[in-house]
């Protein structure tokens, strides 16, 4: 039996991570119901993305032209 297999680039690593930590924080807080946890790391997933876009909108990066 194959094992999956998972490769992903370095934002979408970053992403994960921090969705991992709102996920983390939810659990920790008792916010996630039992049954309802793939909605809740999807909501997650959303939030990091749109934390990472405002992000990049507000903040130029060393690597950015002006």
């Amino acid at each position: 039996m194959a094992k999956p297999t998972l490769s992903l680039q370095s934002s979408e690593a970053s992403l994960a991570q921090s969705a991992t930590y709102i996920y983390a924080a939810y659990v920790a807080s008792a916010r996630v119901p039992d049954g309802q946890e793939k909605e809740w790391i999807k909501r997650s997933i959303r939030e990091a993305f749109l934390i990472a876009r405002l992000t990049e909108a507000s903040v130029q990066s060393d690597t950015e032209l002006s």
